[in-house]
């Protein structure tokens, strides 16, 4: 089985990023880029990260704006042959068909529904009502009906996506071994429910990476799946 760890690799400087990759790969499935690394390094820094480890790059960049601007963002990523691509489910049906036919082939594009920094009080404060289940199985809908691969969503809501969507790639987030922290993460569970659930990739950043031995981190975690 192939290891389901992609480790959230959120890190201003390149040197220390391409150490606790290669540190780290035979511990992962992949590497998790987002917009703190792809603002910091860009274009160069993702090959770096891809040379120095070897494995399949998830480029977090969620992306939203008019379905022109991101179909043209998603053609500008296309060089650096990424895995999996993010763009926001409330970019709406257009934006979303427009951003997986400029893919490049092989990619898969994954809809953010709703970040897992937030809750329901946070929904409602912007205007959304309903529960947090109930919006992101509102937005998966929207994702499938588009063509997608699949969704981002907390571990509270995938098994209920994944009932509906059987063939569907989720992406799980905000996860925490059991005992740890939390964080600026309101809905969490540990990666072996997650995986449970349906998750196809368990995303982890901090219980890995500021660890004080993060192999160790990783396997520990692994051994739980």
């Amino acid at each position: 089985m192939t290891n389901p760890i992609y480790l959230a690799l959120d890190v201003p400087q390149i040197d220390p990023a391409k150490a606790l990759v290669e540190k780290l790969k035979g511990h992962i499935g992949g590497v998790k880029l987002g917009l703190e690394f792809f603002c910091a390094h860009g274009h160069h820094g993702v090959h770096e990260i891809a040379h120095a480890s070897g494995l399949p790059i998830f480029l977090d960049l969620k992306l939203h704006d008019i379905p022109n601007t991101v179909a043209g963002a998603m053609q500008a990523i296309h060089v650096l042959e990424p895995a999996i691509v993010t763009i926001h489910a409330s970019g709406g049906r257009a934006m979303m068909e427009d951003a997986k036919a400029a893919a490049a082939d092989g990619c898969k594009v994954v809809a953010v529904t709703m970040l897992t920094s937030l809750d329901e009080r946070d929904m409602a404060r912007t205007g959304l009502s309903g529960s947090a289940n109930d919006q992101v199985l509102r937005l998966a809908d929207l994702a499938q009906e588009a063509g997608l691969d699949g969704i981002v969503c907390s571990g509270h809501e995938v098994g209920a996506v994944h009932k509906q969507w059987k063939d569907g790639f989720f992406v799980v987030p905000g996860l925490r071994p059991e005992g740890k922290a939390t964080g600026d993460q309101k809905r969490v569970v540990t990666p072996r429910a997650a995986r449970d659930d349906g998750a196809s990739v368990l995303v982890i950043g901090r219980p890995i990476s500021k660890a004080v031995d993060p192999v160790m981190a990783a396997r520990e975690i692994e051994a739980t799946l």
